[in-house]
């Protein structure tokens, strides 16, 4: 096993597999020691997201505590967190500066109105964003998840546009196997069929780009592949269908998530961006899986080099312990409706309740004093080839059809089994759960995205586990 780089950052206390650390107090309560109710006697009631409610019932996976890489099972086990919770936990689990701050801010202010009033930390807060956002970003929108800042972020496109005298322009492009969130917007302009079928009505107006995945001739590319940048040449053949006066905004994962970590060709995004600037087009990136630091930069949009008009954000945006996110956007953006609006009005009649929420704030806060203070977007960035070289030893791997990778992303895609499409993938996962590894299973996909503060070791104990349960698949 290799040894790691040191770094400048905390103790994480983390536990090796299979320690034997007694289970916490939370662990011996779930478990119904002590007369307590049991997880057995409460579970038919919570309906679960995303999960095959019966079948978890059945075999339940539940997680009491968690520490730096780990997470601890209910039956005491230490599991190691291959996708940083979900995606979001990117300085960690238990984090002692956040949690301190998150403890501070609801001993003082626990909740504030955010209608017409507000409190300093969202003020404070907004500004740190800004100043990691690309030039030309001038205002921040708090939300509470990514799907609120999607939907937030095409109420702007519109609002932008109606606001300078183009109201036709009503249509949105998104583009297929995209993952938005799951409010009617992002899955309007989503891409991925099982988060629309059951829905009936979806937005009117939208079309979808082909995706960009092109196993053909990219499969177990390093990093962006080299083709497929002329895919963004579909959204001219979509301006010359719907006319440009017809279309707000394009909304793209700069790197797709959910769909399978779907890394842009070479050249792709660069061309999406000329083709929107030549029609009057805005361009927004749903960052909430890429901002903060995943490709070992603040967004993916300094990564790319590549500018949108909005950023939309969440979980890394406080590492995951408070639900947050927000819309980054461009000052003319704000500034074009609110120069529309007669003085005294509302400009922007939208908001949540708890649109920059006290603790949200100071967790975000806190959150970003950890990515500066232990270097971990530097530390990402640094990783980032040992992590891409430690996949692609599984090539050669029974079941793998392609890996991808960038930064501290990963997918691993698996061959289906005829007629069973997903379920290799879900078994593995299983299988590297009982071994005390926490994976992501979508579709015949394992999909990664650790803590950025992994270690070398840690990286190489996700590729053996994965490596050695994909030789007990069938």
């Amino acid at each position: 096993m290799r040894q790691s780089r040191q770094w400048c950052h905390r103790d994480t206390r983390r536990d090796p597999i299979g320690n034997s650390r007694p289970a916490s107090p939370a662990a011996t309560l779930q478990r119904g020691k002590g007369g307590h109710v049991t997880i057995a006697n409460t579970m038919a009631s919570y309906w679960m997201p995303f999960t095959p409610n019966r079948q978890f019932r059945a075999a339940p996976r539940t997680l009491v505590s968690a520490d730096g890489m780990y997470y601890r099972s209910d039956d005491g086990r230490a599991i190691l967190d291959a996708v940083a919770g979900l995606w979001c936990c990117n300085a960690g689990h238990n984090d002692p500066r956040i949690v301190e701050a998150i403890r501070a801010q609801a001993g003082v202010l626990d909740f504030a109105p955010s209608f017409q009033i507000s409190h300093p930390a969202a003020f404070e807060l907004s500004q740190r964003l800004i100043d990691l956002a690309p030039p030309g970003f001038g205002q921040v929108f708090y939300t509470n998840s990514g799907s609120e800042s999607v939907d937030t972020a095409l109420k702007m496109a519109l609002a932008y546009h109606r606001a300078r005298g183009e109201g036709a322009r009503t249509r949105f492009i998104g583009r297929e196997r995209a993952y938005h969130g799951v409010g009617f917007g992002g899955i309007s302009v989503g891409g991925i069929v099982g988060n629309r079928k059951m829905f009936g009505t979806m937005l009117g107006g939208v079309d979808h780009l082909r995706h960009t995945h092109d196993p053909a001739r990219n499969a177990f590319s390093r990093g962006q592949p080299a083709y497929g940048a002329e895919l963004a040449e579909d959204l001219e053949r979509m301006v010359a269908l719907h006319d440009a006066s017809t279309i707000a905004a394009v909304i793209v994962e700069p790197v797709a998530g959910a769909g399978g970590v779907l890394v842009p060709p070479l050249g792709y995004l660069e061309r999406l961006r000329a083709i929107c600037d030549a029609h009057g087009l805005l361009l927004i990136f749903d960052e909430v899986i890429t901002g903060f630091g995943r490709l070992g930069t603040p967004f993916a949009a300094q990564y790319f080099n590549v500018v949108p008009d909005m950023i939309a954000v969440a979980k890394g945006i406080t590492s995951g312990c408070v639900p947050m996110g927000a819309v980054l956007t461009r000052t003319m953006i704000h500034e074009t409706i609110a120069d529309a609006a007669a003085a005294g009005t509302v400009e922007f009649a939208h908001g949540y309740t708890y649109s920059g929420h006290p603790l949200a704030c100071a967790a975000a806060m806190a959150t970003l004093d950890a990515y500066a203070e232990d270097r971990l977007f530097d530390r990402v960035a640094a990783l980032a080839p040992v992590w891409e070289a430690a996949l692609h030893r599984l090539k050669s791997a029974p079941h793998v059809i392609d890996i991808r990778n960038l930064g501290l992303l990963g997918a691993i895609e698996l061959e289906s089994r005829p007629g069973l499409p997903g379920a290799r993938a879900f078994e593995l996962y299983k299988l590297c759960y009982e071994q005390g590894l926490l994976v992501r299973a979508t579709g015949d996909m394992i999909v990664l995205s650790p803590p950025f503060i992994i270690e070398e070791g840690q990286i190489d104990m996700i590729v053996d586990i994965i490596g050695r349960n994909l030789k007990a698949v069938d």
